[in-house]
């Protein structure tokens, strides 16, 4: 089976198993009106299907991720291409890197060093990329910035001029001026080191390049998806859960907006969809075209559940064009199980246009170190890159706090 059949053949799973979910949770709600409460068959069966649910997406996510794995064709390369990934596989294989520093200046037409090690071969810092953009939903769905210094600074507009009507033959004085905030976000550098067994350095089948390349996508893509979403902003991306955050009712520039659940730790118990109808609308119209839901599968599972105050349709439906998680109040639903799960006071939902609220930025290059000695029958290969992370528009994002 091809990998656009498989895709397809889940996604119609999808399609199926939301509807056994739909007839099994009308059961149960059936039921709590009749009876007031579910039997424990019915209420299993719910979560079992919502269970699958959250399989099938995750089996999406990742036939998705395989299209993007890198293939290790050397299509299109010049010759100062090929003579460099021929250095470069040889100095991975034997730690020979005589030629290869020339040949590393030739082909990328640059005669600036990294800080350390070699450059990486272009296609292999690009799939490196798209891989480790398609583990974070952040990461796919952010503004992504390169640059060429330590720090990305912005200037933003925080407030317009204000304009006034003097009528005819009057003034109105001065306006009001408009505002700025500077906004920076520094890029630090992240480490991935997988190791390779020496017997496997002498395979001359294995295509080592690309098989570190996966490796160290999956450990990029891992690693600044989490900073992306908790990150403290210490050395590493700030995360859009760790900024200082207030009220919806109290937003100022410099902190994120909020809508409280209406409960600790979880949904309000009556009307639980209403607070989230609330967060929809805090974002202002001009960010909603765009925007998307941003949440884990265990808060998906609960979504699923919610239907509309008379009861006639649920608010959740699976879109395959919206992506693997559907549409939540005809907005995109997207999965990152970096987002915290449900807990007093938990930031667990994020409604944003993250292409305006979040910025991240990249070095241009990836490092790699070859270390033979640390570990005795082993080669550790340390790749290296710069990378930050930030909100760059604190009217683009508001979130859902799980509290009273």
């Amino acid at each position: 089976m091809s990998d656009m059949q498989e895709i397809k053949t889940l996604i119609d799973a999808q399609g199926k198993a939301w509807e056994e979910f739909k007839a099994a949770n009308d059961k149960r709600l059936s039921d709590i009106d009749k009876k007031g409460s579910a039997a424990d068959d019915v209420r299993a069966k719910v979560d079992v299907i919502n269970t699958d649910l959250n399989k099938l997406s995750k089996q999406l996510s990742d036939a998705m991720l395989e299209l993007q794995r890198p293939n290790g064709q050397s299509k299109g390369l010049n010759q100062a291409q090929i003579e460099h990934k021929k250095a470069f596989d040889h100095f991975l294989k034997t730690g020979d890197d005589s030629g290869l520093k020339a040949a590393e200046r030739k082909a990328m037409n640059s005669t600036s060093d990294p800080d350390g090690g070699y450059l990486v071969l272009p296609e292999i810092d690009s799939a490196i990329d798209r891989v480790a953009s398609t583990m974070s939903a952040i990461a796919r769905l952010s503004r992504t910035i390169t640059i060429g210094t330590r720090a990305y600074q912005k200037r933003v507009k925080t407030s317009g001029m204000a304009g006034a009507w003097p009528g005819e033959g009057g003034t109105s004085g001065e306006t009001t001026e408009p505002k700025f905030a500077n906004v920076e976000i520094i890029s630090s550098p992240v480490e991935v080191e997988p190791w390779v067994h020496n017997e496997t350095l002498q395979d001359a089948d294995i295509d080592l390049a690309m098989d570190l390349a996966d490796e160290a996508a999956i450990g990029f893509g891992e690693t600044e998806g989490a900073a992306f979403a908790v990150g403290n902003g210490v050395a590493k991306p700030r995360g859009i859960t760790a900024y200082t955050t207030v009220a919806n009712a109290s937003y100022a520039w410099g902190s994120i907006g909020f809508i409280a659940s209406g409960k600790s730790g979880a949904f309000a118990s009556v009307a639980p969809a209403d607070k989230l109808v609330d967060l929809q609308h805090s974002l202002r119209a001009q960010y909603r075209n765009g925007a998307s839901w941003l949440l884990n599968d265990t808060v998906l599972g609960t979504l699923r559940q919610m239907k509309d105050g008379s009861g006639s349709y649920y608010l959740w439906q699976p879109d395959a064009l919206a992506g693997f998680g559907g549409r939540f109040l005809g907005s995109p639903v997207e999965i990152d199980d970096n987002m915290p799960i449900l807990a007093a006071n938990s930031l667990s939902i994020a409604y944003a246009n993250f292409q305006r609220a979040y910025a991240i930025v990249r070095n241009p290059g990836t490092a790699l170190i070859r270390d033979p000695y640390t570990a005795k029958g082993q080669t550790k290969f340390n790749f290296r890159r710069r990378v930050g992370g930030g909100v760059i528009n604190f009217e683009a994002i508001k979130l859902m706090k799980f509290s009273t």
